[in-house]
């Protein structure tokens, strides 16, 4: 039986002062003590996350992310950190600093202010940056309840599962505004804070790949050397339960265009002459998995060795994938591993968007110009992005392909029968911490004390996340926490973040900000 998160009742929306910090530091307290601090900040909590919300936070709009910078600026220098901007050549990266008497570690936190952009017409609300407050209603559709809800309905209306929908508002104005208010909840322990020093820098380019982030990592070493690095991010496990993970894949893309004639061509006049680029552009991707869904590439999943030990890692965590097959709607799945977690230890490849002519009302009777296909490839610890992009090329050339790096020249499409174009980048690395190294037990020992049991921990998440540079470049280790709802539609429409999840998070900060180094 699985264990779902404890949910911490709802206080009345009043505003709270909290009280004065006392001098020595809050190490330790059992998890009632958290529980009983959260409740007292909850109110708080919620008003400061409703501001950061309406905040637009589209990484395109450098207006909009200058306004959440200095929110979020302000907001750390408010609870006693020191604030620095480190430039880039796109949007400036923030670091907040609160070093700790007598304390010779340095705790680094990763925190993204960016998100995606919306849609507004999709959304099921009037502005996707007014948060709104909503339950499950009897036809289990979701229905907008008045603010002051909170204060009013009691504890057994199951205000804990009721969602706040706004853009962002899990990934990742919710980690923000959780840290910042484990930070408010703190002196309601009594102590004055964490027994190391703590660094937090915060990404405003997450959604964009991190372009700039590498490069800023390697210039400001100094300013961001740390002992080890936490992320507060992304959801746990889809059980609902503590968890944590020690390693993401990194990301590569790559854009195939296939070419046929100059412009569309009449398929009466031209078919059985004229080669159809669509066709050519799904041979070329077909020959690159078989039945199975393994990639046939040579030398894809080099390197990759799973022993029993690390199978016995994987084997813990608790996936119901017959359920999960239920909830995508596939009688199937590929095999690549025997499980969903072995499947997450090697490099993919996904066609993740294909475009040639026209479709549906627009259909018509010609052979396409052009087809394209964009193509992510997920990286793990054991894999050169690179190199993997190097092997596509290569084989895409193995079919008798001449590649181009944009349009080709009319000596080119005069010259070679079979002509491609190929862009390639990659974003970012994976990075892959070890379990039972001292990450593990320190953060592992803070969950158990909040949660009275020991977290789920997943070697490697499925997602990307731009912490490759950290590890790389300052050599420290880097672990995931995560504090939102699984289910909370991030980068979709109708985005949200369960009210019961966001007070968790709240305790599971204050967790790990007492537990001591």
């Amino acid at each position: 039986m699985t264990r779902s998160f404890l949910l911490i009742p709802l206080m009345p929306l009043i505003a709270l002062a909290a009280p004065a910090a006392a001098p020595a530091p809050a190490a330790g307290q059992d998890a009632s003590e958290i529980r009983a601090a959260v409740r007292a900040q909850t109110p708080a909590a919620l008003a400061l996350y409703r501001e950061l919300l309406r905040l637009p936070n589209d990484a395109h709009h450098p207006d909009d992310i200058a306004r959440v910078l200095a929110w979020v600026e302000r907001a750390f220098e408010e609870r006693g950190f020191r604030t620095e901007r480190l430039p880039t050549r796109g949007a400036d990266l923030l670091l907040a600093e609160r070093p700790a008497p007598g304390a010779t570690r340095t705790v680094l936190v990763y925190l993204q202010a960016d998100g995606q952009p919306v849609d507004p017409s999709r959304w099921d609300q009037e502005s996707p940056y007014e948060p709104v407050l909503k339950r499950r209603g009897a036809d289990d559709e979701w229905e907008t309840i008045p603010w002051q809800r909170l204060d009013d309905a009691p504890d057994d209306e199951g205000r804990s599962d009721w969602r706040i929908f706004a853009r962002s508002a899990a990934d990742s104005k919710g980690p923000v505004a959780q840290l910042l208010s484990a930070f408010d909840a703190l002196p309601r322990l009594g102590g004055a804070g964490p027994d190391f020093n703590l660094k937090v820098i915060v990404d405003a380019e997450e959604e964009m790949g991190s372009p700039n982030l590498p490069d800023a990592v390697r210039r400001f070493r100094d300013r961001l050397a740390a002992d080890r690095l936490v992320i507060f991010d992304g959801p746990p496990h889809d059980a609902g339960e503590p968890t944590l993970k020690f390693g993401a894949r990194g990301i590569a893309t790559f854009t195939l265009t296939t070419y046929g004639p100059r412009a569309p061509q009449h398929s009466g006049h031209y078919g059985n002459y004229v080669p159809n680029p669509a066709i050519r552009l799904a041979e070329i991707l077909v020959s690159m998995k078989d039945d199975r869904g393994r990639v046939t590439i040579p030398g894809w999943y080099d390197g990759i060795r799973l022993d029993a030990d690390t199978r016995a890692i994987l084997a813990r965590v608790p996936d119901d994938e017959v359920r999960l097959m239920r909830e995508l709607g596939i009688a199937g799945r590929d095999s690549i591993a025997p499980t969903l977690q072995e499947s997450l230890q090697y490099p993919s490849l996904n066609v993740r968007g294909m475009r040639s002519g026209w479709v549906g009302d627009e259909a018509r009777t010609i052979i396409p110009a052009t087809a394209t296909a964009e193509v992510d490839v997920r990286l793990v610890a054991e894999t050169d992005g690179e190199r993997m992009l190097d092997l596509v090329r290569r084989h895409i050339e193995s079919l008798g392909y001449h590649l181009v790096d944009g349009e080709p020249t009319e000596e080119e499409r005069a010259r070679h029968p079979r002509l491609a174009s190929f862009r390639g980048e990659v974003s970012y690395a994976a990075f892959r911490t070890a379990l039972d190294s001292e990450p593990d037990r320190w953060l592992t020992a803070a969950l158990t004390r909040l949660n009275g049991a020991e977290p789920i921990r997943i070697r490697t998440s499925g997602g990307s996340i731009p912490i490759s540079p950290f590890v790389e470049t300052l050599g420290i280790p880097a672990v995931t926490v995560p504090t939102v709802n699984p289910d909370n539609n991030q980068h979709s429409p109708n985005e949200n973040l369960r009210v019961g999840s966001f007070v968790e998070g709240i305790a599971t900060m204050l967790a790990v900000l007492t537990e001591p180094l």
